[in-house]
């Protein structure tokens, strides 16, 4: 039999959280029942309080509820609530979180679920779940729900919602998910632009016996694959689409936020890194763009999505961002560099081709980095760059000791 817990603002959403605990239980589960609310006493008895929970952050709370400042108190749980889920997951008390909320339960019982593990069965029903989610979701495998209406009472509608997110948090801990896969996982960064580059990188670093997670680097995606290389999880990274930083540096669209590539430092992770359509920033519709990039190359790349060519200025001052990264990685780190084109749409006769801004990025790269750079004389989607890549990512990676040996596949450095 799991554990669930029911976590929420129990003094104004008690009944509502006492509702969905019966359902849970009503299907076979345990429940711990615990209170983030900051207002008058709880509508119903937890099993944790909010003075424990307050407790697990180090939280002097009654001094803060004595303050009245409903900012002050919703901040506070929102730092306390991560400590104690973090805690109840590592000592096994439960298998699976739900919350319903509005804004402020929104935030503090989201801060709690995006400390737990991948996979762990999350869910919050909430009245902001059909707007901008991202600064509650974050990078985490967080199911939002919509409340569709407010969570103030049960009714015909708010019954029905309630009753499907009891049952499908239900079933979210009773799947069971096969791990009988345990091959070293790999992350990989991939654009539309570097698709082939990747795909046969991949095949050769499964053939030597490692799994490949491959992240769409539109920010989102970035963001995603640090956050995963962070927890540990990760044995090499195959960063050859480093295209969220000229956003970041521009102003496009697609920025992954200027922690881009300091997963693999924090979390001692080989790399092999490249700078992959690093020659284009992302905007939307052509009417989006910016008055100031008017003189620039410009490429439509589809109706909802317009593409900006970075100048000889902006690819030396990226080049000297990739080679810094690459320089604080205490683990096997190498920068190969696609002389040809760093994008299809970069190579001699396509939109982006500027040998000017290439130079410069290269020439950044290479006066900046004190980590190996290979400069290879071909375009990014080709067999010999993406070989290359794998090869040196699985000497990187250790060599003899990589898997690919265990099985026969043999690698070989460059």
């Amino acid at each position: 039999m799991s554990t669930i817990a029911v976590l929420g603002t129990l003094d104004s959403k008690g009944t509502e959280h006492a509702f969905v605990a019966e359902q849970i239980r009503a299907r076979g589960h345990d429940v711990i029942l615990i209170d983030v609310g900051t207002g008058g006493e709880p509508e119903v008895s937890p099993e944790i309080t909010r003075f424990e929970v307050a407790d697990a952050g180090g939280i002097d709370l009654q001094s803060i509820l004595d303050r009245r400042d409903r900012g002050e108190c919703v901040a506070a749980m929102a730092q306390a609530v991560p400590v104690l889920m973090a805690q109840l997951v590592e000592q096994g008390r439960i298998e699976g979180v739900i919350s319903l909320g509005g804004g402020g339960g929104t935030a503090i019982a989201t801060a709690g679920m995006r400390v737990l593990p991948l996979g762990f069965p999350k869910l919050m029903v909430s009245t902001l779940a059909s707007g901008h989610t991202a600064p509650y979701v974050g990078t985490r495998d967080i199911v939002m729900m919509p409340s569709i209406v407010d969570v103030s009472g049960l009714n015909q509608v708010s019954r029905t919602i309630f009753t499907r997110a009891a049952g499908a948090i239900c079933g979210m801990v009773d799947s069971e998910v096969d791990v009988s896969d345990s091959r070293p996982i790999v992350v990989a960064s991939m654009f539309g632009n570097t698709t082939d580059l990747v795909s046969m990188a991949r095949e050769r670093l499964e053939d030597a016996g490692y799994e490949v997670l491959v992240f769409h680097a539109t920010g989102t995606g970035g963001r995603t694959m640090e956050t995963l290389i962070e927890s540990g999880i990760v044995v090499g990274v195959l960063d050859v689409t480093t295209t969220e930083w000229a956003d970041e540096l521009v102003g496009g669209v697609l920025g992954a936020g200027p922690d881009r590539l300091d997963a693999m430092t924090r979390a001692k992770v080989p790399a092999v890194i490249a700078p992959g359509c690093l020659d284009m920033v992302n905007f939307g519709e052509r009417d989006t763009v910016p008055a100031e990039f008017e003189d620039r190359a410009i490429y439509q790349h589809n109706p909802q999505v317009t593409l900006v060519r970075t100048s000889a200025e902006e690819c030396a001052e990226l080049g000297r961002i990739l080679a810094r990264k690459a320089n604080a990685n205490e683990a096997p780190t190498a920068i190969l560099i696609p002389a040809r084109a760093i994008s299809v749409i970069s190579a001699e006769g396509q939109v982006f081709h500027d040998p000017s801004a290439d130079a410069a990025l290269f020439g950044a790269i290479r006066e900046e980095a004190e980590v190996e750079v290979q400069e290879l004389a071909v375009e990014i989607n080709s067999e010999e760059f993406a070989r290359t890549c794998a090869e040196k990512l699985l000497e990187l990676m250790g060599g003899e000791d990589s898997p690919s040996l265990a099985q026969g596949a043999g690698t070989s450095g460059q």
